[in-house]
């Protein structure tokens, strides 16, 4: 029997982040829809075909967590935001600079206040929820609060809010109640796993975002306690046996990146004092920066390591992987300590620079390494 403590909700051992390459017959159906050549419900069926596929790929991977690939969508934290009373999408003038490339220019803006009231992410996630039965978890991802806020404090989408809500108070007020009622929503449809994705932390490791967007530390800190008190509020009060787990990184967009940098900056307030059970975390290369900064994590709280890139297609060395976690290990121990992918494979629709067979080699690679230090 292994030393180690079997885990029974997520994260797992072996994990992953959410989603997944998009297939080829779904990129033609949403290309189709877009052109008007394409019916909603035809849209639909595709969808629904494609992540029936996915479900069974991911549970015959050995994955005891699964997700819906995020097919529905377009973005990672777009597409939800979109959902709610008050929000609407809108196209910036530039869109953000990763390194070497700009992601597409789409956004969303205030236009009103901000209300649940409904949400088409919980018809997704009856979806998957009843194709997947008792064959395995069925996780929900979704942008963290500090992420929506961000969003709507970007760029001349500030002036919209500010129109809205002369005192930003108010629209984190609402903000935090919209997502606690839609988080409520979701666990009445039966969801005990739900992963907030927030890149927010992540761009505050960078000292350039310190120096060229925030104005310095001191705003900095002030930002991070914000983040916090956002994600942190629309948490609280929820039913114990949900478990809520939040996954950091610093961009992934067509295999770029947005940022670099440890993440010693926000590391005692992040791992020290935010209400989640686990930290899915990128430390897939040199940006990422060390594992001083897990000396700060709770009592009790899993880190989930990302080692292995979602990237690109070349499979990492699993002595050197090895190596790594037993480096973590002397800020966390073992037993707290879990393996991924350090992102997703598909963050938006255009998804990272590899094929969909190099994305089950890096999942078969995770579960093999978890397999053999965990037991």
């Amino acid at each position: 029997m292994s030393q180690f403590t079997q885990r029974t909700h997520a994260p797992f051992r072996y994990d992953i982040v959410g989603s997944f390459l998009r297939p080829a017959a779904l990129k033609q159906a949403r290309a189709d829809f877009a052109a008007h050549t394409l019916s909603a419900d035809n849209l639909r069926e595709t969808e629904n075909e494609c992540i029936r596929r996915l479900v069974d790929q991911e549970i015959a991977a050995g994955l005891q967590s699964v997700t819906d690939g995020e097919f529905r969508r377009s973005y990672w934290h777009l597409d939800f935001m979109w959902g709610f009373d008050g929000i609407e999408h809108n196209v910036m003038e530039q869109g953000y600079l990763f390194h070497g490339e700009e992601t597409r220019r789409d956004s969303a803006r205030a236009v009103g206040k901000i209300h649940f009231t409904g949400h088409p992410f919980l018809e997704h996630y009856r979806f998957l929820k009843k194709i997947t039965g008792n064959r395995a978890l069925t996780r929900q991802t979704i942008p963290g609060p500090a992420q929506f806020f961000s969003e709507l404090v970007r760029g001349k989408n500030a002036a919209s809010l500010d129109q809205i809500y002369p005192d930003r108070e108010d629209a984190c007020h609402d903000l935090i109640k919209a997502y606690h009622d839609f988080i409520l929503a979701l666990y009445e449809e039966g969801c005990r796993n739900l992963q907030l994705d927030d890149c927010t932390w992540g761009m505050l490791c960078d000292t350039s975002y310190w120096k060229n967007q925030a104005g310095g530390e001191a705003d900095v800190k002030s930002l991070q306690k914000l983040y916090l008190r956002l994600n942190n509020s629309a948490i609280a009060e929820l039913p114990a046996d949900l478990v809520i787990n939040t996954h950091v990184c610093r961009g992934n967009y067509h295999s770029t990146w947005a940022t670099s940098g440890g993440y010693a900056p926000v590391a005692e307030i992040l791992f020290g004092q935010e209400n989640v059970n686990a930290y899915y975390l990128e430390f897939d290369d040199d940006r990422s920066g060390d594992f001083v900064p897990l000396q700060y994590v709770s009592p009790g709280k899993i880190v989930v390591l990302g080692l292995v890139t979602s990237k690109q297609p070349r499979l990492e060395n699993k002595a050197a992987i090895k190596t790594r976690i037993q480096e973590a290990s002397r800020y966390i121990p073992l037993d707290r300590l879990c393996l991924s992918t350090q992102c997703g494979f598909s963050s938006t629709e255009e998804g990272n620079i590899l094929t969909e067979a190099d994305q089950w080699k890096k999942i078969a690679l995770v579960k093999e390494i978890a397999d053999e230090v965990w037991g």
